[in-house]
């Protein structure tokens, strides 16, 4: 699964999804990656300073009570991407929007079957929206600016991390990835039917029900033309 991620100008901020398309396939099922219940669209660019994401949802029951950022939205209906820049799924980041644009974003470190979630870590700079649109869709937006994609290391990376700090300064600082970067990435959705069945949905199916798999992520492309 590869994804081409296109540069757009957003002059004064502002993004003309219009001009993005929507990926196909649509995320499907996690374990079968078959058609779901319900349709998820994405698509995705980005700008100098961040990685902008759309889902557009369709919805005819929505699950979500929780209010606080990082209170455990995943137990309802929610929208989710992972990121991996280095592509080795040791290190990722996650980050979940619930429809009444709770937060969560965490920090994952991935060592085969275990894994640690650093819930204090936060994206201070994202800003995400949600929309209600026409018979029940709704909009997730998000936008992760790429200076909040500096991972915490450990004391093994510490050499690495001084390689790539002495890199930023020589470039102004500059995070922006170039064309032609691929970083690892996957697209998540739960959702809670009527009936109180619940259901997942994938970009890139795991091939079970368990979305911390990131030898099953995608590829995002980052192209500018």
């Amino acid at each position: 699964m590869r994804y081409e991620c296109r540069y757009i100008d957003a002059e004064n901020g502002i993004r003309k999804w219009e001009d993005i398309e929507v990926e196909a396939p649509y995320l499907r099922e996690v374990v079968t990656g078959e058609k779901p219940r319900l349709k998820t669209r994405f698509r995705a660019c980005w700008t100098t300073d961040a990685l902008h994401i759309r889902f557009e949802c369709e919805d005819d029951h929505v699950v979500a009570t929780m209010e606080r950022r990082d209170d455990p939205i995943y137990l309802e209906d929610v929208v989710e991407v992972f990121i991996d820049k280095s592509g080795t799924g040791a290190v990722y980041y996650e980050f979940e929007v619930s429809p009444r644009n709770v937060v969560f974003d965490a920090l994952i470190h991935y060592n085969g079957g275990d894994k640690e979630i650093d819930v204090a870590w936060d994206a201070k700079g994202m800003h995400t929206e949600v929309l209600d649109g026409a018979d029940g869709w709704k909009t997730y937006d998000l936008r992760i600016p790429f200076a909040d994609l500096d991972r915490e290391r450990g004391q093994e990376q510490k050499l690495e991390q001084e390689q790539e700090q002495k890199q930023e300064q020589e470039h102004g600082g500059n995070r922006t990835p170039q064309h032609g970067a691929e970083w690892r990435w996957n697209l998540y959705r739960i959702d809670d039917d009527i009936e109180g069945n619940r259901h997942y949905w994938a970009w890139s199916p795991t091939g079970k029900v368990d979305f911390h798999m990131p030898h099953r992520f995608g590829t995002l492309v980052f192209v500018k033309e």
